[in-house]
């Protein structure tokens, strides 16, 4: 795709942050600035000492993270940890001394003696022997230690939060988390001339999008709604003339809890006037290279695209993880004439298909925990769909009850199609394409996952596979009413300029100017160019989609008051 650079300079931020767990190492910050340190109890942090500190008198602040034989004590801070040598003259400031006690020590910073160093530790090639101790707060018995070895549920984590975020893992995320707005602030604002303005939380309720909170105000049967995103406000200061908006949006989407969807979140909000689809997709390229972390290597951009077409195609979801292989193949040539019952009522159907995807060593899979997909394969509510499951032997051929009603020529070829080898396992289904192409999607996904646990290696956790998908549909049949249609993405979504006169004819056809940012297999954001002309805004609205266009007259009003184009998008959706 051709990129326009203006923009471009040489995300749920959290989820792009949950994909990145293999960071061990983070460089914390852990150096006080001087003034600072002058009104602070401690003079350094624990995770700051190394070798250049030895012989310094030094003040430090922090848990106890391990009490060894009344000899020393690990002491943990946000920074990291360090070994407080007990002089046996201190023994007894020691004593009674508790796990996530909250202690002060001041103490002269040592080498440790040869042989006793720890590699393992940042500090580990020094200790502090420690001169004087104080017991700033004791602690109780807690109901899971600070270790991240130790297993805890997440009923536990989220009732003890406070507990949970002393783990390295979590304040890893949070620091991490803060560096990189940061670096995003700094990108847009100083960069790229952005305006951060906050936008309200109250709203009132208005069509399509998730169902919203309500919130009861002190005039009887009157409330306000908690918006899903900012998305009409951000729209109303382009109107104004803000040109480059965003803001670090609160949403709130009364939708229930599911591990990709929160009832509450946040968002890295952005909008634009007088751009188009490759200028914001460039600008974002831009804001994730330059808020990347130094050490983690080189980011390649631009990001390669794909249409949605081509993404279910392929990978049978709108958001591949393009890490791996495993693409759905078409394979009803090698079917051709077929006796097979399930396939040929498939075939009758319209839109009917026969597709496969082949999983290489998938024979290493336990087939006991498969026997269900054999014959059926529920994939979504009140759908389900026969699936076949082929392995391939050692010597070529298919073990599987369809093998004896195949030729040796459809067999071949049905190999030949999937580019299955000896020890690979092919899933082959029949039916709808809409219903085809999810299932093998969701197979896909679970096979990899199922391989990983049998020590095959499939998807590399140190690997960042950034992808656009494009070219969406406009309109989607309701799941309830397949006869309406809703808006796919939202209703103020542009259609793509050589599709906008079907708005007329065949709606169903418009492919709309959005776009979704994809990292390996997780959306982390998504946009579009938006309507800014208020009789298309009215036309959708009131004759495709069938809304009340009185609910958003403040817009159409803007709309109609000069609008710019504009378009925008939000990271950590």
């Amino acid at each position: 795709m051709n990129r326009k650079k203006s923009i471009c300079c040489n995300i749920n931020v959290l989820l792009l942050i949950n994909l990145m767990h293999g960071w061990a190492n983070l460089a914390l910050p852990g150096h006080f600035p001087s003034e600072f340190s002058q009104s602070s109890l401690r003079s350094h942090t624990c995770g700051e000492l190394c070798w250049s500190h030895v012989d310094e008198e030094v003040t430090l602040c922090g848990w106890v993270q391990y009490l060894r034989q009344d000899l020393f004590v690990i002491l943990r801070d946000f920074s990291g940890l360090v070994q407080i040598l007990i002089p046996q003259d201190e023994v007894n400031a020691f004593l009674g001394l508790t796990v996530e006690s909250v202690i002060m020590v001041k103490g002269r910073v040592r080498r440790r003696p040869e042989g006793q160093e720890n590699k393992k530790m940042s500090t580990g090639e020094i200790e502090v022997c420690a001169e004087s101790m104080e017991v700033l707060n004791t602690c109780r018995k807690l109901p899971f230690e600070i270790k991240e070895f130790v297993k805890k549920s997440e009923v536990l984590r989220m009732q003890y939060r406070y507990l949970d975020l002393r783990s390295p893992r979590m304040q890893y995320n949070l620091r991490l988390r803060s560096q990189m707005v940061m670096k995003m602030r700094e990108f847009l604002c100083n960069l790229h001339g952005f305006v951060d303005v906050e936008t309200p939380t109250l709203f009132k309720r208005t069509p399509g999008g998730a169902k919203e909170f309500v919130v009861p105000t002190g005039d009887p049967g009157k409330f306000y709604s908690l918006p899903q995103s900012p998305q009409q406000f951000k729209q109303l200061l382009m109107v104004a003339g803000i040109d480059r908006y965003f803001q670090l949006a609160r949403c709130y989407r009364d939708e229930g809890s599911k591990p990709d969807r929160q009832p509450e979140f946040t968002q890295v909000d952005i909008e634009i006037s007088f751009v188009d689809q490759a200028g914001v997709m460039s600008l974002i390229e831009g804001l994730i290279h330059y808020s990347w972390p130094e050490d983690k290597g080189q980011m390649n951009v631009p990001f390669p695209s794909m249409t949605y077409e081509e993404a279910m195609r392929d990978y049978g979801v709108d958001k591949p993880d393009t890490r791996f292989g495993m693409k759905l193949v078409d394979v009803i040539t090698a079917f051709q004439g077929t006796q097979i019952e399930f396939i040929k009522d498939a075939l009758l159907k319209p839109g009917g298909c026969i597709q496969a995807i082949c999983v290489p060593e998938g024979t290493k899979l336990n087939l006991g925990r498969w026997r269900k997909w054999m014959i059926i394969a529920v994939f979504a509510p009140c759908v389900v769909q026969e699936v076949s499951v082929a392995p391939v032997r050692a010597d070529g051929s298919l073990k599987s009850p369809l093998s004896r009603l195949l030729s040796d020529t459809a067999k071949q070829q049905l190999l030949q199609m999937a580019q299955a080898n000896a020890g690979d396992l092919i899933f082959i289904t029949a039916g709808p394409l809409e219903n085809v192409r999810p299932l093998l999607g969701k197979l896909r996904l679970q096979c990899a996952e199922l391989l990983e646990c049998y020590g095959v290696p499939v998807r590399d956790p140190s690997v960042f596979h950034f992808l656009w998908v494009v070219d969406f549909p406009l309109f989607l049949p309701k799941e309830d009413d397949p006869e309406m249609l809703e808006s796919a993405h939202h209703p103020f979504t542009a259609p793509v300029p050589e599709d906008a006169h079907l708005l007329y004819t065949q709606p169903h056809k418009v492919r709309g100017q959005h776009y979704d940012l994809v990292l390996n297999g997780c959306e982390i954001g998504g946009g579009s160019i938006r309507i800014h002309n208020a009789s298309q805004q009215l036309y959708i609205l009131d004759t495709i989609l069938k809304e009340d266009p009185s609910l958003l007259s403040h817009l159409l009003e803007a709309l109609d008051s000069g609008a710019p184009p504009h378009g925008g998008i939000a990271l950590g959706e």
